[in-house]
C-alpha cells in the first residue's frame, strides 16, 4: 500500500511528489465541457486573446483536482476513507496549456477521530508549482485516514 496510515504522518512533514504533469488544451476543453463551465476565458481563444492573459486559462477546478491527484500516491492511496473538506484554496498565478505542474504537500495537523476509533484526521496543505517555480494553487484539505490495523 503506497498511502500512509494516520500514525505514519508527522506535523511539518513535507512531501515533494515526484510525478509531474504537463497540462494540455484538450484537458481544459474536456474538463470545462464535462463540468458545463462555459466561461469564455477557458474555451474561447478569440475572447481570451483580448484579456490580460492573451490566451485561455486552465480551469481552476481542474488545477485543484490535479494537485490533489498528484499527491495521493505518496500520501493517501488505499489508506484514506475520504475527503472531509477543503479550507482556503488560492490561485497565486495563472495556469496555461503547456505548463508542467508538480505538487508539494505539508502535513499541518493530525488528530484522532472522536467518533471513529480506527480512524483519524490529517490536515494537508497542497501546493501546485509550475515549471518556473511559481505557486499556482494552494489548498488546505482535511482527509479521514485509517489507523494501522491491529493485527
Amino acid at each position: 500500500m503506497a498511502g500512509l496510515y494516520l500514525e505514519e504522518f508527522s506535523i511539518g512533514q513535507v512531501f515533494k511528489h515526484e510525478i509531474r504533469r504537463t497540462v494540455l488544451e484538450s484537458d481544459n476543453m474536456l474538463f470545462s465541457s464535462l463540468t458545463y463551465n462555459s466561461a469564455p476565458i477557458h474555451i474561447d481563444h478569440d475572447y481570451a486573446s483580448k484579456t490580460e492573459f492573451g490566451k485561455p486559462l486552465m480551469n481552476s477546478v481542474f488545477t485543484l483536482g490535479l494537485i490533489i491527484g498528484l499527491s495521493v500516491q505518496d500520501t493517501t492511496v488505499g489508506t484514506t476513507i475520504g475527503n472531509l473538506g477543503f479550507g482556503e484554496v488560492t490561485y497565486p498565478a495563472p495556469v496555461f496549456a503547456g505548463d508542467t505542474i508538480r505538487c508539494e504537500t505539508t502535513v499541518l495537523e493530525i488528530r484522532e477521530s472522536k467518533s471513529r476509533p480506527t480512524q483519524g484526521i490529517v490536515t494537508f496543505e497542497h501546493k501546485g508549482i509550475n515549471q518556473h517555480g511559481a505557486a499556482v494553487c494552494v489548498a488546505i484539505r482535511k482527509a479521514l485516514m485509517m489507523k494501522k490495523p491491529l493485527n
